[in-house]
């Protein structure tokens, strides 16, 4: 059972966000703060009376644009204690994921939240905390650790799919769902030039903007590498027909992706120049 402690400065937010953790019978108490001044107060209060006190707090689901210090602040100054709370970052914005994770944040959530995706996060905090399997209890929703997933495009009538005649499993999706806000749109996946990994993200970068979503690059690297995705560094997966330029620079090598220009590591460089050379030739 879960201890925590929610952080919003809009009122009805955190209303609503203490009810759906409320409902969570894997949360035992659940208390709220307006702003930052009195979350720092009432974290301060748990720390000084220990982990296992009567005020003790385990988890802190925190927003991060607020009045005065932000969310990151407060994460920032936790993370200078020695056992700190755990802390899930609940916010409209998905920009922040990257420096969320650098500090050790057990989830990032955006809104408006959803009771299946904030019960995958008290699952993740009851996992972290070793309290039980912290399974998600009937109702709530799915227990996927991701919030997108891949579908198929729809079927055009008296088009031949690709990959039809494969079986199901063998399939390569034709989209991707990304969530924004409680919204879900698919983005082609032929539409995407690269990706970048930002954490346990990964921001999928199109010609009309990008994209977040919770999928590791190493596993957006094993599903669409039968689409001509290559990895050319720790940090991005290009699609090879987008390369536009091959640069070599004093021992550096860099492609240019439209206006972007990417770093090839030395690991990558050869079998990317070797790829680039078969794609040109046919």
């Amino acid at each position: 059972m879960l201890r925590v402690l929610a952080v919003d400065d809009e009122k009805p937010l955190l209303e609503e966000l203490l009810f759906l953790l409320r409902s969570d019978p894997r949360i035992h108490r659940a208390e709220g703060a307006s702003d930052a001044t009195g979350a720092l107060l009432r974290i301060t209060r748990a720390l000084e009376g220990g982990p296992d006190g009567d005020d003790g707090i385990d988890v802190v689901f925190l927003d991060i644009h607020m009045a005065g210090l932000t969310g990151l602040d407060i994460a920032r100054l936790l993370a200078g204690f020695a056992r700190p709370p755990l802390i899930v970052f609940v916010t409209a914005h998905e920009g922040f994921a990257v420096q969320a994770f650098d500090l050790k944040a057990v989830d990032y959530v955006l809104k408006p939240v959803r009771p299946e995706r904030l019960a995958e996060a008290v699952r993740r905090a009851c996992a972290q905390l070793g309290r039980g399997a912290g399974e998600v209890p009937p109702g709530t929703g799915t227990t996927s650790a991701a919030p997108v997933a891949a579908v198929p495009a729809a079927a055009v009538p008296g088009q031949r799919r690709p990959g039809a005649g494969v079986p199901a499993a063998d399939r390569v999706p034709d989209q991707i769902a990304v969530e924004l806000g409680g919204v879900t749109r698919f983005v082609a996946i032929a539409d995407i030039a690269y990706v970048e990994a930002q954490g346990d993200y990964a921001r999928l970068h199109t010609d009309g903007g990008s994209h977040l979503v919770r999928i590791p690059l190493s596993t957006l690297e094993e599903r669409w590498a039968a689409r001509g995705f290559v990895r050319i560094h720790r940090r991005h997966l290009v699609a090879l027909r987008r390369i536009d330029e091959l640069r070599l620079d004093a021992g550096t090598t860099s492609v240019r992706v439209g206006t972007a220009e990417l770093q090839v590591s030395r690991r990558h460089a050869r079998e990317l120049r070797d790829l680039l050379t078969r794609h040109a030739t046919g």
